[in-house]
């Protein structure tokens, strides 16, 4: 009896030995935070300008965008994003006549660099439970940026932009998240489209005022990565 009672303690030591380690990685794993992100995502594009008065996805085109985030905490990041999108229009669906009975469509790819600013509705990300963090969250984006297009007549043109997003992510595991966004961007030129769509109802276009418009629509996945060193402050 002895015997089986020493066997029993030392098989007791073995597998205690085995499963902390393991049990200890995993709990360090659910609560590490990381500064970096970094991903990719695809979609579609819509235009509002002179070919297109309201339907921003009258036309759809395809979007893509890669982005690299720096995380201050579960609630704030900043965005650098590197996106394109293909815009195309077509006067013929006015139901206003264009002066002179004018009509003019075109297609162009224009090419998006900036930086952006996010804000998370709630904290969010997976683990440190005291955080109240939740695996997913609604958010808004805003920044500025530079458009460049290679629009409809062949020539290329260059504009200042703001893009204004809406979106939502989900943490579907410690590391990887899934990003569905809305943009809307801003230009301050009116030549996205074509050199020959400007001015089409003789509204002269400004700095401000007449300017191009285009959307994208886009879904995509990031990684986290640079785990952030976590310093604790507890006293005994």
């Amino acid at each position: 009896m002895r015997i089986f009672s020493r066997l029993h303690i030392l098989l007791t030591l073995v597998v205690t030995t085995m499963i902390t380690p393991w049990h200890h990685v995993s709990a360090q794993d659910m609560v590490e935070s990381y500064k970096f992100d970094f991903g990719a995502g695809i979609g579609m594009s819509g235009y509002l300008g002179d070919a297109n008065e309201s339907n921003l996805f009258k036309h759809p085109g395809f979007a893509a965008d890669i982005a690299a985030r720096y995380l201050f905490d579960s609630r704030w990041a900043i965005r650098a994003q590197l996106s394109m999108a293909t815009l195309s229009g077509n006067t013929a669906d006015f139901d206003n006549v264009l002066p002179g009975n004018a009509a003019y469509e075109f297609k162009s790819t224009v090419y998006d660099l900036g930086i952006r600013g996010e804000c998370n509705f709630f904290a969010y990300g997976i683990g440190e439970t005291y955080k109240r963090l939740r695996c997913w969250t609604p958010f808004i984006s805003l920044g500025v940026g530079t458009t460049m297009s290679a629009n409809g007549s062949g020539s290329t043109y260059v504009a200042f932009n703001i893009p204004m997003g809406i979106g939502i992510k989900y943490k579907f595991a410690p590391r990887w998240n899934l990003i569905a966004e809305f943009t809307m961007t801003k230009t301050f030129g009116d030549k996205i489209d074509s050199d020959e769509l400007t001015d089409l109802y003789q509204i002269k276009s400004s700095f401000l005022k007449n300017t191009d418009w285009y959307s994208t629509l886009t879904v995509g996945v990031s990684f986290e990565f640079g785990p952030r060193c976590v310093t604790c402050h507890r006293i005994d």
